[in-house]
């Protein structure tokens, strides 16, 4: 009875309009100059990775568009700021109607000041170049919410010694462009900005610090003007390893009101993105529902080859550590060692996978003699073959036999349950169903669960919320249940109220 009525819940969701799910989509365009693009030849950082975490965690659902592109951990982010030192307010003003025809955003930020010479008498050119780009994205959109940074502070003197005045005139200009129903809302960069500290040599462009700094201003005024988030994420976040003194970290996610002494089991997610690319905030909001029923959840971080420069075998390790450290710290965080549920997507599903069949990969460091297996897998289209014919950097699929979870089935494999689309053009059915019936030749339980249609991923996490994510979260929920990691009161498969929300 109970799998019928989750089989029911997963039918009404699938019958919902997605526009139910979640949060609005809100589209930002950034517009400026080297500063919002960054130059990782330079060392200069982007805002703009930072402060799509800081919104992501606080609860919004963003999507930056724009015809350019910054590298970031979690692949391009979109912009349309101009990547050259010639780039001023002037020449964005020239090109921003066909922009901003193209690219209709709600949210529009613009930081623009800088490639000018003070002997210029720039200031009257730059704050027209800023009325006029006003005033022709909101002709296209009168509903457009536009943010003005007051442009950060420069070393590069006596060249840039007129930004302090531009400052002041950037203030006068959006108190007069402001409307009744849509005002500008000015953005202080300058406050708490120090250039000595902030900036890469040149004494101009942000550095990793600066760039935080302005995310930082960038999301706590956004915060004022979008809608409230019906959920933000603030887990815990501590150091679960440190090699080449890299700092890696798990962020935890723990439920309220446990009696003291009491033991909960934990699942731990590992995110996405070919071992390239990725971020633990992928699955905040899994490991945020867990929490609040009751579960300690975990999104760990590992090196990547985008911040770290390392290999799928760091990766490896990483995700064996991170276990580990779990099993070894279950006292401390209220977990009961002998329920941690392995988790993740893609690459991060091969790292669970990883984590519960591969025998080699553990850091020699560490206390072998705590076990760094999970006790169950919960694996999201995962990479489990790393074969010849498999996926994966070539000289890390030519270690197929000790790295690829399908050729280390064994018996003591964790239970497992994988979610795979029907039209995945990285893991094909076939190899999902070998893997299945490994498992079973060792006589252990696994359960595989197509999505018809779908292809890789089954759904972007950065879209927000989705008929595909509830139904995973409801077929995960019945698996946790089945293995007593969750209660069945009070479910979202099984609550009737859970069923009207979503």
């Amino acid at each position: 009875m109970k799998s019928h009525r989750s089989f029911l819940f997963v039918i009404l969701i699938f019958s919902l309009n997605t526009s139910v799910f979640g949060q609005k989509n809100y589209k930002i365009l950034a517009l400026g100059d080297v500063i919002t693009t960054g130059n990782p030849t330079n060392g200069v950082v982007s805002y703009l990775f930072p402060l799509w975490e800081k919104l992501f965690a606080a609860g919004y659902v963003v999507e930056f568009v724009g015809p350019n592109s910054t590298s970031t951990r979690i692949g391009a982010i979109k912009q349309a700021a101009i990547g050259n030192e010639t780039a001023t307010a002037e020449t964005i003003d020239s090109t921003i109607t066909s922009t901003y025809k193209t690219y209709q955003a709600d949210i529009v930020l613009i930081h623009a000041g800088h490639n000018h010479d003070v002997a210029e008498n720039p200031i009257p050119g730059i704050i027209a170049a800023h009325k006029s780009i006003i005033s022709k994205i909101r002709a296209i959109n009168p509903n457009v919410k536009i943010l003005v940074a007051q442009v950060i502070s420069a070393g590069k003197l006596p060249k840039y010694s007129y930004i302090p005045d531009l400052n002041i005139q950037l203030v006068n200009m959006a108190n007069e462009y402001k409307t009744t129903n849509n005002p500008i809302t000015l953005v202080n960069m300058t406050d708490g900005f120090n250039w000595q500290t902030d900036c890469v040599a040149n004494m101009v462009h942000p550095n990793a610090i600066g760039a935080e700094k302005m995310a930082t201003k960038w999301a706590n005024v956004l915060k004022t003007v979008l809608d409230t988030p019906e959920e933000t994420y603030n887990p815990e976040i501590v150091t679960y390893k440190q090699p080449m003194d890299n700092a890696i970290k798990l962020h935890i996610f723990r439920p309220k009101n446990v009696p003291a002494g009491e033991k909960r089991p934990v699942i731990i997610y590992f995110f996405g993105g070919g071992w390239t690319n990725g971020t633990p905030l992928q699955f905040y909001r899994e490991a945020y529902y867990w929490a609040s029923k009751g579960m300690v959840a975990v999104c760990a971080d590992y090196r990547i080859r985008f911040t770290h420069g390392t290999t799928p075998i760091e990766s490896i390790k990483d995700a064996k550590s991170a276990v580990r450290w779990l099993r070894a710290n279950a006292d401390t965080y209220g977990i009961d060692p002998n329920k941690i549920c392995a988790s993740g997507a893609s690459a991060g599903g091969h790292l669970a996978a990883a984590t519960g069949t591969l025998k080699l990969w553990d850091e020699p460091t560490e206390n072998l003699a705590i076990s760094s297996k999970p006790n169950l897998l919960l694996l999201n289209y995962p990479v489990i073959d790393n074969g010849p014919t498999g996926y994966g950097p070539t000289d890390f699929r030519a270690q197929y036999l000790t790295v690829s979870p399908l050729y280390n089935v064994d018996v003591g494999i964790p239970p497992c349950l994988v979610f795979l689309g029907t039209a995945d053009n990285l893991i094909p059915v076939a190899t999902a169903r070998l893997f299945q019936q490994k498992m079973k030749d060792v006589g252990v339980e696994s359960k595989l669960i197509f999505y018809q249609g779908n292809g890789h991923p089954i759904f972007l996490y950065q879209k927000g919320k989705s008929a595909n994510y509830y139904s995973i979260l409801a077929q995960s929920e019945a698996f946790l249940i089945k293995y007593g990691y969750l209660s069945s009161v009070n479910t979202l498969s099984t609550t009737k109220a859970a069923a009207k929300k979503y």
